[in-house]
C-alpha cells in the first residue's frame, strides 16, 4: 500500500456515530502505519458549537472507545489528535460555507497540501444533493491547474429509488467529474470480497468451472441476528430491499458473476461488473410475487428473552409493511450464466451474524456413491465466508474409513485468522486509503448505481401497487418465513444453515 498524497480530509457530520466508530478508528489505523501523508489534517463539521479542542478530546474518547488497539502508543495518538479541527456550520446554509473555505486555505498554506482535498458525507442522505452543490458554488470543486484534486465521498443509500438515484448523480454530474465522486460500500471494502476476484482469476482450478456447465446455482446469504434497534424511524422508509439487496449484496453478486477484466485496473474492473448488471432479468409485475418473498420480523422468545417484533419497535409505524427479510431468485441473461439460478436471501432477527457466498456445484451425472442423499448432500459446494471468520471452505465427499463405500463430505478450508502476522484491515480502513490514492476500483459507478436500482424498482413498484402482495411475518430468531423456500424449486435443493445449533448456549458458525 502506498502513501498517500499530502491533502486534508472533510468529514460533513463529524460529531456522528459513524465518524466516531468507523472513521476516525480507521484514520487512527492508516497512521499508524504510515499510510497517511506527511502534511494531513481532518477538519470535522456539524452544527454543535465545538472548539478545536473538544472535538480533539471526543475523538480521542472515541479511539479510546472504538478502537482494536488497546495498546496505543500515546505520542503516536497525539500526533494524531493533534491534526484535527472544527468548523461550526449549517449544511443547510450557503452562507456558512466561506467559513469552511478560509479554514481550509489558512490550513493549506500552513501544510502545503497543494489544494487537495477529500469531502466525506457522513450525514443523512438529504444532504447528499445539497453539501456538494454548495461546495460547488464556492469554488470548493475546483481542480483545474495548481488548485489540487477534489475528491468527494457518498455514503449509502444513493437515491430512495430510480428516479431519485438518477436525479443525484444528475445534480452531481453538473459540478463534478465522475472520476471525483467516491460512492462508498463497505461491503466492496471487505478482504474477503475482494478475494473473490483473487481466487477466480488467479487460480486455474477455480475458472473453468465458474459457468452454467459446472454450476448449478449460487446463493448468498446476509443475515443480522439484530434487529433495527434504534434506526426504526429511517428503517421503516427504507426496508431490506434498499437497505441490503440493492446495494451491499448485487455487488457481491456483479464480483461472484463478472467476466475476467482486460487489466486490474478500476474501469476496467468496474465495467465487467456493469455488465453483470445490464444482464440481469427484469422483473415483470407477474415475477415478483413468485420470485421474491418478503417478511417482517414478530415477537418471540430467544434463550428466554422476549424479543419485540417490528412494529413494536421505536419509529416503526403500528400498521408498517416494510419488509425486514427479502428472499430473491435471480437470473443474469448472458452466455456465462444463462439458466442458473442466483438465490439471495437477508433479513434482520435472524438466528446469528453471517455473509456468504455458496457456489453449489452440479451433481455429478450418475450417483455412484450418492444415492439416497439429497442434491444438497451429494453436490461439492465453495463457501466464501465473508463476515464472520472470514474464509474460503470447500465441501467434497470422502470414503468412510471400513469395509464398503460409504461416503461423508468433509471440508478443505482456509481461515483468514490463521494469518496472523497480516491483520485483516476493516473495510473503512482499505476505502478510504483507496480515495486517498485515487483508486475507484471498490467505489460503485453512477451507470452500475443506476443500473441496480432499474432492477430492483419493478419490485418496489409492484409491492407499492399490488397489495395482494403478502408480506409474512416470521417469529425473531429464526431464518426467516417458510414461504421462502417455495423459490427454490429443484427437488432436493435447500437453503444452506450456515450454522448449527448446539445447545442452549447458541449457535456458532461452521467456517
Amino acid at each position: 500500500m502506498k502513501r498517500a498524497e499530502n491533502h486534508i480530509l472533510v468529514i460533513f457530520g463529524a460529531l456522528g456515530d459513524l465518524t466516531k466508530r468507523k472513521l476516525i478508528p480507521a484514520l487512527f489505523e492508516l497512521k499508524k502505519q504510515d499510510m497517511l501523508p506527511e502534511n494531513f489534517a481532518i477538519i470535522g463539521t456539524g452544527r454543535t458549537k465545538t472548539s478545536d479542542g473538544e472535538f480533539r478530546n471526543k475523538m480521542r474518547d472515541a479511539l479510546n472507545e472504538y478502537s482494536e488497539d488497546k495498546e496505543r502508543k500515546k505520542d503516536l495518538v497525539d500526533n494524531f489528535i493533534g491534526s484535527l479541527y472544527f468548523c461550526v456550520m449549517d449544511f443547510k446554509d450557503d452562507s456558512d460555507y466561506p467559513g469552511l473555505k478560509k479554514k481550509l486555505e489558512e490550513l493549506e498554506k500552513n501544510l502545503k497540501t497543494g489544494g487537495n482535498v477529500t469531502f466525506y458525507l457522513a450525514t443523512p442522505p438529504s444532504l447528499y444533493g445539497v453539501i456538494p452543490v454548495d461546495l460547488a458554488r464556492h469554488g470548493m470543486n475546483d481542480q483545474s491547474k495548481d488548485k489540487g484534486w477534489k475528491r468527494i465521498i457518498i455514503e449509502k443509500p444513493f437515491g430512495y429509488d430510480l428516479k431519485t438515484a438518477k436525479e443525484l448523480n444528475n445534480k452531481l454530474l453538473k459540478h463534478y467529474e465522475e472520476n471525483q465522486i467516491y460512492r462508498i460500500d463497505h461491503y466492496l471494502g471487505k478482504e474477503t470480497v475482494q478475494n473473490i476476484l483473487v481466487t477466480r482469476f488467479s487460480n486455474g482450478i477455480f475458472e473453468p468451472l465458474w459457468n452454467r456447465n459446472y454450476v448449478n446455482h449460487v446463493e448468498i446469504t446476509s443475515s443480522e441476528s439484530i434487529g433495527v434497534e434504534n434506526r426504526g424511524g429511517y428503517y421503516d422508509g427504507s426496508g431490506a430491499l434498499r437497505d441490503m439487496i440493492q446495494n451491499h449484496l448485487l455487488q457481491v453478486t456483479g464480483v461472484i458473476a463478472m467476466e475476467p477484466p482486460a487489466s486490474f485496473e478500476s474501469n476496467a474492473i468496474r465495467n465487467e461488473t456493469l455488465k453483470v448488471f445490464q444482464s440481469l432479468r427484469p422483473m415483470k409485475p407477474e415475477d415478483v410475487e413468485k420470485n421474491v418473498i418478503r417478511g417482517q420480523y414478530a415477537e418471540s422468545t430467544i434463550k428466554g428473552e422476549k424479543v419485540s417484533g417490528y412494529r413494536e419497535e421505536k419509529g416503526v409505524k403500528k400498521d408498517s409493511r416494510t419488509e425486514t427479510f427479502v428472499a430473491m431468485k435471480l437470473f443474469i441473461d448472458n452466455w456465462r450464466w444463462g439458466g442458473v439460478p442466483f438465490y439471495i436471501r437477508t433479513g434482520k432477527r435472524l438466528p446469528t451474524r453471517v455473509t456468504e457466498v455458496v457456489i453449489h456445484f452440479k451433481p455429478t451425472p450418475h450417483q455412484l456413491f450418492g444415492r439416497g442423499k439429497t442434491v444438497n448432500e451429494a453436490c461439492n459446494q465453495l463457501v466464501i465466508r465473508i463476515q464472520p471468520d472470514e474464509g474460503i471452505l470447500l465441501k467434497f465427499g470422502m470414503k468412510t474409513p471400513g469395509s464398503g463405500y460409504n461416503i461423508q463430505n468433509v471440508n478443505m478450508d482456509f481461515h483468514y485468522s490463521d494469518l496472523k502476522e497480516e491483520p485483516l484491515p476493516p473495510a473503512y480502513e482499505r476505502l478510504l486509503h483507496d480515495c486517498m490514492i485515487g483508486d475507484s476500483t471498490l467505489f460503485a459507478r453512477a451507470d452500475a448505481v443506476e443500473s441496480c436500482w432499474q432492477f430492483v424498482q419493478p419490485v418496489l413498484n409492484a409491492w407499492r401497487e399490488n397489495k395482494k402482495i403478502k408480506i409474512y411475518g416470521y417469529p425473531a430468531g429464526t431464518w426467516g418465513p417458510e414461504h421462502a423456500d417455495t423459490l427454490i424449486e429443484e427437488p432436493g435443493i435447500t437453503w444452506r444453515y450456515p450454522c448449527k445449533n448446539l445447545s442452549d448456549d447458541g449457535l456458532y458458525c461452521e467456517l
